[in-house]
């Protein structure tokens, strides 16, 4: 039996709706994908180009200190304005009206003609007309226009309107995450440098005195005319601490190498910590893994890579060990890692805790969202250990 008209136009309303509900799906899980801004903005009109058989699109942020407009995006923009970036700067029509409120909400986004290819004779492509679309933060904050263009176009449907302000939405967030990010990335670098001057200070500077008053009492002791061998044991004493400071700058500085991981997983990165620290070290070391291993984010990975090398940094210099295991173990809402070792311990209600550089480990933790454990007791060993939720 044939289908009736109605029948046959909830099919196809049905059909519309799972394609825009896979659109939206495609776009998504592309842009909780990428961190970067500037790929995730391309990698969004890209999609929606695909999606929706767009000739071309582009995207203008507000800088967030000045609200001045730049061209943060763009996807087969038309020859004339690609070949001529001047074309591309300053103000223009749809810019204007969205700064003035005039493109908010769906029923105001619709076809307009581009002011900037409007005088245009050459190299248009067939483009005088685009879509804007007004991209809010989640506390409606401007944050910038997505422009989409078709040669063909003249008027969209509400269908074709609602699915475009949703992919704004997405959009929106988008911009606003990829900006805290990057927040919070400078965040962590102030955090990181702030760490590094406290650790020259109570390291790297404390021996430099040290070495000088080595080298001002063999300095006395020739003035006196006192025994050679005072003077030389003076001097070597220096000499000792000399090549101990250097170790501690050489080691500050591989700590602050851009790339960590230097392109490895995090677990690949810590098996290759272990395996250094056992043959160029003496110290036995092993990686051990429980739970089934995720992804984690780049920041994550970093920071508890960080939190390794500095752990295994403190065993070396306090704990007389004879071996250390890394653990990271998974869960299914945290990863923790560990660092446990048998050498000497100590007292942690009596011995403070900053003698065995805790401090830094606390916030390279704190960063992470994290709190430091810290388990010891005197020949016992210790167990330093951070989970991070996910």
């Amino acid at each position: 039996m044939a289908e009736g008209p109605a029948v046959q136009n909830d099919t196809e309303q049905l059909r519309r709706r799972n394609r825009e509900l896979s659109i939206l799906n495609a776009i998504a899980q592309a842009l909780n994908r990428e961190v970067d801004l500037s790929q995730a903005l391309n990698t969004t009109l890209a999609q929606v180009a695909k999606f929706l058989d767009l000739q071309a699109g582009w995207i203008w942020l507000m800088s967030e200190d000045s609200q001045d407009s730049y061209l943060a995006a763009s996807q087969d923009l038309p020859s004339a304005l690609a070949d001529n970036h001047r074309l591309m700067e300053g103000d223009c029509y749809c810019l204007r009206t969205f700064r003035e409120d005039d493109l908010e909400g769906a029923a105001n986004v619709n076809v307009i003609e581009c002011s900037r290819l409007r005088n245009l004779v050459d190299g248009t492509d067939g483009l005088r007309y685009h879509a804007s679309i007004p991209l809010y933060s989640r506390n409606d904050k401007k944050i910038g226009v997505l422009n989409v263009a078709s040669s063909d176009w003249r008027e969209l449907s509400p269908d074709d309107l609602r699915l475009l302000y949703t992919i704004g939405d997405l959009l929106g967030i988008a911009v606003e995450r990829a900006r805290l990010f990057q927040r919070s990335a400078e965040l962590g670098a102030a955090e990181e440098r702030n760490r590094l001057a406290r650790e020259i200070h109570d390291t790297i500077a404390q021996g430099l005195s040290a070495i000088s008053l080595q080298l001002e009492s063999a300095d006395a002791l020739l003035d006196a005319d006192a025994d050679v061998e005072r003077v030389r044991k003076a001097v070597r004493q220096a000499l000792d601490l000399t090549r101990d400071n250097l170790e501690e700058a050489r080691r500050s500085v591989l700590d602050l190498r851009a790339t960590p991981l230097e392109g490895r997983s995090l677990v690949e990165a810590l098996a290759v910590l272990a395996d250094e620290h056992t043959s160029k070290l003496g110290l036995p070391t092993n990686l051990e893994m429980t739970g089934g291993a995720r992804p984690l984010s780049a920041r994550i990975e970093a920071g508890l890579y960080r939190i390794s090398q500095e752990a295994l940094t403190n065993v070396v210099k306090h704990a007389h060990a004879d071996h250390v295991v890394l653990k990271l173990a998974w869960t299914s809402d945290a990863v923790t890692l560990s660092i446990s070792d048998d050498g000497v311990g100590f007292d942690t209600e009596s011995i403070p805790t900053e003698r065995y550089g805790l401090t830094g480990l606390s916030e390279r933790a704190r960063l992470l969202g994290a709190s430091l454990q810290l388990e010891s007791s005197p020949n016992v060993g210790t167990r330093v250990s951070v989970s991070v939720p996910l």
